[in-house]
Order: C-alpha cells, then sequence, then structure tokens
C-alpha cells in the first residue's frame, strides 16, 4: 500500500513539474493574452447587430474555440499544483479565472444570453493577471475597499451634518438649493468638486457674512481633508499590493511534508547501506590466485 502511495506521488510531482514548466514559458501567457484580446474584440464586433447576423456561424465557432484555449490553459495551471492542490487555491486569480472560465459550461447560464455576455466580458479583466503593473493596480483596489467604506461613511455624515445645518441656515432665502434636505445635499455634493464654489458663495453673502465661514469649513474638510485621506488609502492600498505581488513571486518554502519524506528516505537509504558494509566484513576475502608462468 505504501509502495502504491509512493508511486502516485511521484506521479503526481512529475505532472505538476511538466505542467509548471509549460505554464512558466512566455509563450504561454503570451497566447493567453492574446485569447483575451481576441475574445475583447469579439465582444465589440457583435454590437454591430448586421455583421453579428451576417458571420453568426463564424462567430460562434471562434467563441467555442476561445472557450477551449481557455479551459485548456486554466487546466495546465491546475496541473502544475498536481502535488499541492491546495496552494492552487491560495491564489485569488485562479479561483477568479476558474470561475469566470467554468460558468461558460453551466447550462441554466449559457443559455442566458445576457448573462453569457458579462461572462465574456469578465474573462477581459483576466489581462491584468498577465500584466504585473496592471495586476499590482487591480489587487489595490480590491484591498482599498474596506477603506473605501469607512471614507465614504465619514463621508455621508459630514455631508449630512451641513445639508442639515444649510437648511437650517438658507431654507427660507434659497430654497432652489436648500428647500429640502435632498436638495442641501445634492448642493453640497457638487460643491464637493469645487464646482460652482464662487456662485454658492456670493449667493451666500447676500444672505448672510457668516457662510463664508460655513462654506469654507465645508470645503475644507470635504474637498481637502477627505479627498487627501482617500488619496492615502489608495497609496497604502498600493503599497500593499506591491509587497503582496512580490512575495508571490519569492520562492516557495518547501513542503514540511515533503521535507520529511525526503529524511526519511535518505535515513533508509543509509541504513541500508550501513547493513551491507556489515555484511562485507563479514565475508571472507578470497585468496589471491599465484600466477602461473609457462
Amino acid at each position: 500500500m505504501s509502495l502504491r502511495t509512493d508511486m502516485a506521488n511521484d506521479r503526481r510531482r512529475q505532472l505538476a513539474y511538466r505542467a509548471r514548466l509549460l505554464t512558466e514559458e512566455d509563450w504561454f501567457s503570451t497566447v493567453a493574452v492574446c485569447a483575451i484580446a481576441v475574445n475583447a474584440i469579439l465582444l465589440g464586433v457583435e454590437t454591430y447587430a448586421g455583421f453579428a447576423d451576417r458571420w453568426e456561424f463564424q462567430l460562434k465557432l471562434l467563441e467555442h474555440l476561445l472557450l477551449g484555449v481557455f479551459t485548456l490553459e486554466i487546466l495546465m495551471r491546475a496541473a502544475a499544483h498536481a502535488d499541492r492542490p491546495a496552494d492552487f487555491f491560495r491564489n485569488p486569480w485562479n479561483i477568479f479565472d476558474m470561475v469566470v472560465v467554468l460558468s461558460a459550461f453551466l447550462p441554466f447560464l449559457s443559455e442566458n444570453t445576457t448573462v453569457l455576455r458579462l461572462l465574456r466580458l469578465a474573462r477581459v479583466i483576466r489581462t491584468a493577471r498577465f500584466l504585473p503593473q496592471l495586476r499590482i493596480i487591480v489587487t489595490a483596489i480590491g484591498k482599498s475597499i474596506p477603506g473605501a467604506v469607512s471614507f465614504l461613511l465619514v463621508g455621508t455624515l459630514l455631508l449630512y451634518l451641513y445639508a442639515m445645518l444649510g437648511w437650517a441656515s438658507f431654507a427660507t432665502a434659497d430654497p432652489e438649493h436648500y428647500g429640502s434636505l435632498g436638495r442641501a445635499a445634492l448642493t453640497l455634493f457638487v460643491l464637493m468638486t469645487l464646482d460652482g464654489l464662487g456662485d454658492a458663495v456670493n449667493a451666500g453673502l447676500q444672505i448672510s457674512p457668516w457662510s463664508v465661514l460655513y462654506y469654507a469649513s465645508y470645503v475644507l474638510l470635504s474637498s481637502f481633508l477627505l479627498v487627501n485621506l482617500l488619496i492615502g488609502v489608495v497609496i497604502n492600498s498600493l503599497e500593499q499590493a506591491r509587497v503582496l505581488d512580490e512575495e508571490r513571486k519569492a520562492p516557495a518554502a518547501p513542503d514540511p511534508e515533503a521535507a520529511q519524506e525526503l529524511r526519511d528516505r535518505i535515513a533508509a537509504a543509509r541504513a541500508c547501506l550501513e547493513d551491507l558494509e556489515g555484511l562485507l566484513v563479514q565475508v571472507p576475502a578470497q585468496p589471491e590466485k599465484a600466477g602461473t608462468t609457462p
């Protein structure tokens, strides 16, 4: 039983080694990127109804060929982790690729044209896998989501407070912009981009000179402080994504189980050699035959 297990493990290692050599070749990534580019062009071409109706069979055939290429690619990447299958699922890109590609084979999804086109559109995002800088940016966007959510909550609170204050102060004199909470929030949201700030300040000065303090504090908090905080969150996420990408490129640490198995094999081979040496000592030396002269 142990011999069969060792043979199966050896076959998996050989398969993973050969598949890994194949997936690490430059032409493998080039073919995948070209397939993604053709898939994107194909999606754009299908938006022209006349062309799509005229070349419907050829376009369908090309779509099936691309699906075959993507399926073969993900199978080869999975085979590269045949010795350690868990490592395949530790990479989020592998999970994303597998979901996008294999979803096309589900009957209830493949029959829905809209969903199928969205899945084909998702394949374009896979370009980030083969372009290091784009991959870092996409990873940074994902890592910045928690910080962006916190920024959104703080911004919403700030907008609500100033909208209520603006409604209480300017609702009677300027009902067009501050007549309700919604109008006030919309006005302040536009002012967050500094668009129309001069007109808003001039209109506020006609109501009360204290409006300058209102607009100045709001612009300082919303357009400068919060925006800079968001930029800081993005930069921090970008640095984390770069470090994570470098860690993935670094050589993986040896598997403890595989290393222990190798030590056991070396110890067993050493014990066999010692047994052979002991047997050689017990074998009597053969006397040399004297040479005969003619």
